[in-house]
Order: C-alpha cells, then sequence, then structure tokens
C-alpha cells in the first residue's frame, strides 16, 4: 500500500466483518522523537490465540471471496520496515486492537495519508456504526466521535450529503491545525 490510511482501511474492513459496533481509531504524533503510532480497535467478536497468530499470514483469511490476505501482514511489514513495532490483541467476544508504531524519519516511512477521505468514506457506508477518530500531533489533539453527531443531529443520518461535507470540513480544518497549517 502507498498509504497508511490504506491499511486502516483495511484494518476498520476487517473490524466491520468481525461485527463491531464501535471502531476507535487513534493516530499519536511526537514530532521531536520522530514517532507515530496508529491504534485501531473496535467491540467485534474476537479472536482466539490460535487466530491472532494466523492472522500475520498471508495465506489465512476469513473472506471467502479470496484465499489470501495481505492487509494484516502489510500494516506490520510498514511498521517493522522502519523499526517500529506490531502488535494485535484480541479477546473472543470483547472485541480486537491492532497497533502500529513508526519511526518517521526512518527512509522507508510511508506517509500517512488521506484520513479525512478514509474516514468519510467509513462513515457514508457504514452509518450504523459508529467511529471515534482521535487525532495527536505534539500536545494538539482532535477527536470525532460518531456518538456525538448522532446526539445533535437527533434523526438525521450520517449519511445525509450535508451532514457528510461537515464532517469532512471538520476532520480537514482540526488536521490543518493540529499540523500547524491554520
Amino acid at each position: 500500500m502507498q498509504e497508511l490510511s490504506l491499511n486502516v482501511l483495511d484494518i476498520v474492513q476487517n473490524s466491520i466483518r468481525a461485527g463491531a459496533s464501535l471502531i476507535t481509531i487513534s493516530i499519536q504524533e511526537r514530532t521531536a522523537d520522530h514517532f507515530m503510532e496508529i491504534s485501531i480497535s473496535d467491540n467485534g467478536c474476537g479472536m482466539s490465540e490460535e487466530q491472532v497468530a494466523s492472522v500475520m499470514d498471508p495465506f489465512f483469511t476469513t473472506r471467502t471471496t479470496r484465499k489470501v490476505g495481505l492487509g494484516v501482514p502489510l500494516f506490520r511489514m510498514s511498521a517493522e520496515g522502519t523499526g517500529g513495532t506490531f502488535s494485535i490483541r484480541s479477546k473472543l467476544g470483547e472485541g480486537t486492537t491492532t497497533t502500529a508504531t513508526y519511526v518517521t524519519n526512518h527512509l522507508d516511512m510511508l506517509p500517512l495519508g488521506d484520513m479525512n477521505a478514509t474516514m468519510i468514506s467509513l462513515i457514508s457506508v457504514n452509518p450504523q456504526l459508529d467511529f471515534v477518530y482521535h487525532h495527536q500531533v505534539d500536545d494538539r489533539e482532535f477527536q470525532l466521535d460518531t456518538r456525538e453527531l448522532r446526539a445533535v443531529l437527533e434523526d438525521v443520518p450520517l449519511s445525509t450529503p450535508d451532514v457528510l461535507l461537515f464532517i469532512k470540513e471538520m476532520i480537514a480544518e482540526n488536521t490543518a491545525q493540529l499540523y500547524g497549517k491554520s
């Protein structure tokens, strides 16, 4: 994959297939330390220890449409290729947390990519699910929680074009502030 936001999208798709109703995507960056952590947590069905071990194998997939599952191995390779780390913690019936850390000044560091487009895609295609998107850069942070939006919007679906445009603009504005571009 050419950018990490595509890895995030792929891992979140795994969470959706696992029956998650709440998915949290957290990105933490410490620029002076050349550090970034991406964590995706869900409240899906979880996995056994054997399944967690198997999911690292590209020839293991729960999909019936293909025999190869490269999402997790590629995410792991992207992190470890920079000198970072990768882990999956899961418990049956409780959910899964996938965490990748990166050394951001490493030659093999991929760009984060367009998390705005990733979040808009996830929300628009899965309006019945809740997402928490938390992004922190040094001492600046931003959080979007679709549960809070639902409470304010009452009966207006998140997939309504005007609502999606509002969310897109909110993420873009806050991301610019995170990187000191506003």
